[in-house]
């Protein structure tokens, strides 16, 4: 018979395309239920762990190629910023040469921590996935093994059931499915024992494969500690010899930082000037709000002096808006420690949940700061006068504002 290639003719040909054309009728009978399947389901769990297995071993591949990008890129920018460093120290600085050498031990420690990470995790992940494609084709034939004995046993119960029947056919039949089912029993025992192995396996090498990896960027980190703090002296010496032109760097406010520390309040629309505390004090010492007539009679303001006598409520002198002596006392239909009332002239919008939102024409009851050392220059603690009459709940309406976006008006 001539040959159609190496190791190849074309008798074999006509019969591997003879098994795919009987695997194909045995798996539509199956579907079809004229068919009975061979199961196994403990070993159908152990392919469903496989897959499992497979699906997570490559992402982690994935995702530890996409951290090894990130180290290189860290790596790149790091050495372009010691660089720069190079470049803006000027040789007659103290300190240039250690500027050097640490910015060399910078590189080089990057260098070495990339290519640990290579030989320790990516290589070893590499090792590991690679048994996979093997395992994952012998399932494969496993299963068409198996409807190769499904279909042979299938053909030998049919003619042993047939009227007439034929012993020579029945035993080669019978020496068809012996053979059919000693090839799949080999390959499933194997299987049978590969597989639970294996998923047992991937708790070891995950505990290897990020116990390296923690390692690594423990002493990485450590060793760059050292370098970083070396640069950190090298700056301090030169800072001692050129204190003089040392660039001021302002501390970012901490969380612990009052809510409204280091705020100013801004400008209202029509450009009405900021008020400063001291001036709002000069301007309440100088308002003619109250005259005390001879012989301490009742307080008239100037053009009150012919009408008849009519009772003015004082208020003490504030600074920010807090109660410098004698604070008054609480009348039952205002807030707790009510100063005074303003209006606002326009409108604000809050920028932080314990500002109030200002509508031009809202009257505002000013209270005091629980806290004095927390108000900022500017800014008013109160409730609007709406929000008090309806609900009568103090802590959970007031908020401040900014003093010169209001006018007062008692």
């Amino acid at each position: 018979m001539a040959e159609m290639g190496k190791g190849v003719t074309a008798g074999k040909i006509a019969s591997n395309v003879q098994k795919k054309l009987t695997r194909a009728q045995e798996k539509v009978l199956q579907k079809l239920g004229k068919a009975d399947e061979t199961k196994d389901e403990q070993f159908e769990q152990c392919v469903q762990n496989f897959n499992k297995q497979l699906y997570e071993g490559s992402k982690l591949q994935k995702d530890l190629r996409t951290y090894l990008a990130s180290v290189k890129a860290m790596h790149e920018a790091s050495k372009k910023l010691t660089e720069c460093l190079q470049e803006v120290y000027e040789p007659d600085w103290p300190g240039r040469d250690d500027t050097n050498k640490i910015s060399e031990n910078n590189d080089l420690l990057w260098t070495d921590f990339h290519q640990k990470l290579v030989d320790q995790a990516l290589l070893t992940m590499d090792t590991y996935l690679g048994q996979f494609p093997d395992i994952k084709s012998r399932i494969a034939k496993r299963g068409r093994k198996l409807v190769d004995y499904d279909s042979a046993r299938h053909h030998y119960e049919s003619l042993q059931t047939a009227k007439k029947k034929d012993e020579a056919k029945i035993a080669k039949a019978e020496e068809e499915l012996v053979k059919a089912q000693k090839v799949f029993e080999e390959m499933n025992i194997d299987l049978q024992e590969e597989l639970p192995s294996l998923w047992n396996s991937r708790v070891g090498f995950y505990v290897n494969t990020f116990q390296s990896i923690a390692g690594l960027e423990e002493n990485f980190h450590k060793e760059m500690s050292k370098l970083n703090q070396n640069l950190n002296d090298v700056l301090v010496d030169l800072e001692k010899e050129h204190g003089t032109s040392t660039y001021p760097v302002k501390a970012q406010p901490s969380d612990s930082t009052p809510a409204k520390a280091n705020k100013t309040p801004s400008s209202p629309p029509d450009g009405t000037p900021i008020t400063s505390p001291e001036t709002k004090a000069i301007n309440h010492e100088l308002e003619p709000s109250t005259l005390e007539t001879p012989g301490g009679g009742i307080p008239k303001s100037p053009s009150q002096s012919s009408l008849p006598a009519v009772v003015v409520e004082t208020f003490p002198a504030t600074v920010n808006g807090t109660v410098e002596s004698g604070a008054p006392s609480e009348r039952a239909d205002m807030p707790p420690g009510f100063l005074f009332k303003v209006q606002a002239m326009h409108d604000y919008s809050a920028t932080d949940s314990d500002e109030l939102q200002l509508k031009t024409g809202d009257v505002v009851l000013v209270v005091p700061f629980d806290n004095p050392e927390e108000q900022d220059e500017g800014w008013l603690m109160g409730v609007k006068e709406s929000d008090w009459l309806q609900h009568k709940e103090f802590d959970q309406c007031r908020g401040v504002f900014p003093e010169n976006f209001t006018e007062r008006v008692q």
